[in-house]
């Protein structure tokens, strides 16, 4: 019986360790005391740019009134949805073509001739297709989820190292095993940053959405508060997407360090 070998990659460290948390906490407190000085000495009028505290002040009373809820809720379905579909998507093809020379050659054409589309211009014709409703935006958030996956994890797969493909075939390990402890284990930090980029697409694109062809969300929150000027809603709005932002970035973190926790383990 012919002896198989499994390769794990090895992840690259993580940029947070005691010492750069600090740097990280204080970056963001520089941008909110220089925030906050603007304010108190009205370099920017208050009506274009309002207080840390005013902003604070909106978000707790948006969450009193279930605004803020509603309109999470709205996006964070939207989201979800679109992210996974496309991320889905974008794995089987990435893999597919990192990994056969004719998925490659029928791939890399198409995703170079949509790449470039401005995902938000599909959205009409999506409305055209699926209609009005839910449909049309978590499409176009899976159109933008799709390709950042779809490029990085077929990147990652041609990438491995040739001396650990050609080690594990004298080990006797046929194609399907080179693909699925090899060449995936090493592409899998590769693949956990292009699903990062693709969870900031979805973001953009979500609010992009709501803005054009929705009636709730973080995205019409901040489009109503702008046309009514109120500009402390508008920032609570955004502030809203930079915690989404932060927290989607360290959920996938998390979830790959468990993964090379877990398959260390096994």
């Amino acid at each position: 019986m012919a002896e198989t070998i499994t390769l794990e990659a090895r992840p690259a460290p993580p940029p947070g360790g005691r010492r750069y948390r600090a740097l990280r906490v204080g970056a963001i407190a520089a941008v909110l005391l220089g925030w906050e000085a603007m304010s108190r000495t009205r370099v920017v009028p208050a009506v274009f740019l309002p207080s840390p505290e005013a902003v604070a002040g909106e978000l707790a009373h948006l969450a009193s009134t279930g605004d803020l809820w509603r309109s999470l809720g709205a996006s964070l379905s939207r989201i979800g949805a679109g992210f996974v579909l496309g991320s889905a998507a974008g794995l089987v093809v990435g893999v597919l073509a990192g990994v056969s020379r004719r998925a490659e050659a029928v791939a890399d054409p198409l995703i170079a001739a949509v790449y470039p589309i401005p995902k938000i211009a599909l959205l009409p014709l999506l409305i055209l297709w699926l209609g009005i409703g839910e449909a049309p935006k978590i499409a176009l958030i899976s159109v933008g989820a799709f390709f950042p996956v779809a490029i990085g994890t077929a990147t990652a797969m041609r990438d491995v190292d040739p001396l650990l493909i050609r080690a594990a075939r004298s080990f006797g390990a046929g194609r399907l095993q080179i693909i699925t402890k090899v060449q995936l284990p090493a592409s899998v930090p590769m693949v956990f940053a292009s699903l990062r980029l693709a969870a900031g697409m979805s973001l953009l694109l979500v609010v992009s959405a709501e803005m054009i062809a929705a009636t709730a969300g973080i995205g019409y929150l901040i489009l109503y508060a702008g046309d009514l000027m109120q500009t402390s809603r508008l920032l609570a709005g955004i502030v809203v997407l930079s915690v989404l932002g932060l927290l989607s970035t360290a959920g996938l973190a998390t979830l790959e360090r468990r993964l090379f926790r877990g398959r260390a383990r096994g």
